[in-house]
């Protein structure tokens, strides 16, 4: 570690009353060195190591001593926070107690997390998009007190008049998806110059920040669209890191991937109606006759070429929208209205779907689904994405990868085949920092050995039954993850009717206010699925049983999943462990650690999956792993919680 880095980062946690760890100073030797010696750096960093701190020291004295500015990149809403309202304040106070300069550090998001002013002033009032169409401000049926609907809208409105940011996350108590495409819009659909409140404009402004700023924080979907080369949105920089790096392929591949329904296309030839005659009404024609070809097609992953009146919709009306956005584009400046400009994006985004959608080759996965409702939408998303990051992303400066989960089975090479490490020129290290966490003393990891194996109907009686034994030992203070929705509400359920404690259940209310009165009763129980296997962050005793009912493999039937099966096993590898094996490791570590998030936490992973104790491929897994004292004695385990219940109690 150089002088000046040991100096920040000693006065880092100086000010913040902390103590040095041995991995975080490691951690910025080896950022320090990537940098300077323009390399790729991987690096698994367990809970409690500090590695924001681990990198943004670094970091940030690269670029005030370089001048040159750096990006760092988040999947989570909370660390992006963490990182710009308090990691790297940290760091910048420090950086001038140390050096006399302090870094600029601005937050970067898509268009559409800002509120548009022109648009709450009524000058979008024909708004339906793309993949929206507008709901009526009142309630069905005639005039009266605004909807929900309208009083979010409303309140947006009073706010925006308030914040200096207009970031969405900055609305606090938030408002919903529907209410907030009411407020806002995509970069395409943006008046720019012509806007009238251009001056005031809060994404034009967070650009503007971003580009004078010495660090840019954003997050993976907006480096997805950088990667896929649509559209230029982040400022020039020297320095990548991508933290929570274990979730950047899935994050790119779904800003790039695409869905497309009849009611949209419908939708979007209304809107082109309003601003153009040209080619509208064979648009629709042809929508329908899409719809119609859907509408014989199952559900599922389309194989190749699809059915010729499918392929030939898709053909004719991809051509049309690239004639009627080509119409709209030629449209002199004097001409540009928000109609124009709306119009011109949907037939944009419309003809960019259906690029796409044309693709029949392996590159490029397409499939149907069908909702509750019938609704059948098409559906095409990239196999891989690892070229467009190598190229796109990480060539020609050094990036770093980090994560508390890099090593699925031990080994960078799954994360760095995926991510594109492996296609770039420039060399990567891997290294596993390990972790301050005393996991053989901290944290017991229990298997169920003797519980039948999961099925695809649900959790078992014998599974509901041990999970109440366990929870009942602990006295609460249980965070039970789920693999699927059903069985987080089965569980609910069962706990409900048998137990006495609070049950919070993951869709009952908003996930941060779940999880904050979880930490702050100390004997309650949070029940979830996907969005609780990450993020959730309850030090101490209130989480002191984390239970997870089943290895979480992806579905089967998962279109995407099928594809990248068939591709393995084309190349002659094992599917099962390349694609399903290393996803359900990753994920299930990411889960057991949601248990430590302090050197002082107690506990125990309670894994109620016997394939765990007898499967063949137990090792990979137990290896993905924290290093967590193991057992698969039900008795032992449930005298350990009784012990931690009665510890609870005297908080």
């Amino acid at each position: 570690m150089s002088k000046q880095g040991q100096q920040v980062l000693k006065q880092v946690v100086s000010d913040l009353g902390g103590t040095p760890r041995a991995g975080q100073e490691e951690m910025v030797r080896l950022v320090e060195d990537a940098i300077e010696n323009q390399k790729h750096l991987l690096v698994q960093a367990g809970t409690g190591t500090g590695k924001s701190f681990g990198y943004l020291v670094p970091l940030m004295l690269s670029t005030v001593n370089t001048g040159e500015r750096a990006v760092v990149s988040t999947s989570t809403l909370a660390l992006q926070r963490q990182i710009v309202k308090k990691d790297a304040p940290a760091v910048a106070k420090a950086l001038k107690k140390v050096t006399g300069q302090s870094p600029r550090v601005a937050l970067l998001k898509g268009w559409n997390n800002y509120v548009c002013r022109h648009k709450l002033s009524g000058g979008y009032a024909s708004a339906d998009t793309l993949f929206d169409s507008v709901e009526a401000m009142e309630p069905p049926g005639g005039a009266g007190a605004p909807s929900a609907l309208g009083k979010a809208v409303q309140r947006v409105r009073a706010w925006a008049e308030e914040t200096d940011t207009g970031d969405r996350d900055d609305l606090v108590p938030g408002v919903t998806d529907r209410a907030w495409r009411q407020v806002s819009l995509s970069k395409k659909e943006c008046l720019t110059e012509n806007c009238p409140f251009w001056d005031e404009c809060f994404p034009r402004m967070a650009r503007e920040e971003a580009a004078e700023a010495d660090l840019v924080v954003t997050n993976h979907a907006l480096l997805g669209i950088e990667a896929a080369g649509g559209s230029k949105i982040l400022p020039d920089y020297q320095t990548l890191v991508v933290d929570e790096a274990h979730d950047l392929a899935s994050s790119v591949r779904n800003a790039v991937s695409v869905n497309l329904t009849g009611p949209q296309i419908a939708a979007t030839a209304r809107l082109l109606g309003r601003a153009t005659t040209t080619g509208v009404e064979e648009l629709a024609a042809t929508g329908r006759a899409l719809e119609n070809a859907l509408l014989e097609i199952p559900e599922g992953w389309i194989r190749g070429q699809g059915p010729e009146n499918l392929e030939a919709s898709i053909d004719v009306l991809a051509g049309q929208a690239k004639e009627i956005a080509r119409e709209l584009s030629s449209k002199s400046s004097g001409e540009v209205t928000p109609q124009i400009v709306l119009a011109r994006a949907a037939a944009t985004d419309l003809a960019t779907a259906l690029a796409s959608l044309q693709c029949r080759d392996e590159s490029i996965v397409r499939w149907v689904t069908r909702n509750q409702d019938g609704l059948v939408s098409l559906h095409a998303a990239p196999l891989h994405v690892a070229s467009e990051m190598a190229h796109g992303l990480f060539a020609e400066h050094p990036v770093v990868l980090t994560s508390a989960t890099l090593c699925p089975g031990g080994s960078f090479d799954s994360v760095a085949q995926s991510t594109g490490m492996n296609f770039c020129e420039e060399p990567w290290e891997g290294k596993d920092l390990g972790s301050p966490f005393d996991y053989q003393k901290q944290g017991i990891l229990y298997v169920a050995k003797d519980l039948p194996a999961p099925t695809q109907q649900g959790p078992s009686e014998q599974l509901l039954l041990e999970m109440k034994q366990l929870v009942e030992a602990s006295q609460g203070g249980m965070l039970a993850l789920f693999s699927s929705r059903r069985a987080a509400e089965v569980a609910t359920e069962y706990l409900r009717e048998h137990t006495d404690f609070r049950i919070f259940s993951q869709g009952e209310d908003s996930l941060g206010t779940l999880v904050k009165e979880f930490a702050e009763d100390g004997h309650a129980c949070l029940v979830g699925t996907l969005s609780l296997w990450q993020g959730v962050d309850v030090p101490g005793l209130a989480c002191r049983l984390v239970l997870i009912d089943k290895l979480p493999f992806p579905r089967p039937n998962d279109p995407l999943i099928q594809a990248r099966n068939q591709a393995v096993e084309r190349a002659g590898g094992s599917s099962f462990r390349v694609v399903s094996l290393t996803h359900a490791s990753l994920l299930l570590a990411q889960g057991a650690g949601r248990l430590l998030r302090s050197v002082n936490d107690r506990g125990v992973v309670a894994i109620l999956d016997s394939r765990l104790a007898k499967a063949s491929y137990a090792r990979f897994v137990i290896d993905s792993l924290p290093p967590f004292w193991r057992t698969t004695d039900g008795k032992v385990v449930r005298s350990a919680l009784t012990r931690l219940g009665e510890q609870a109690k005297e908080v």
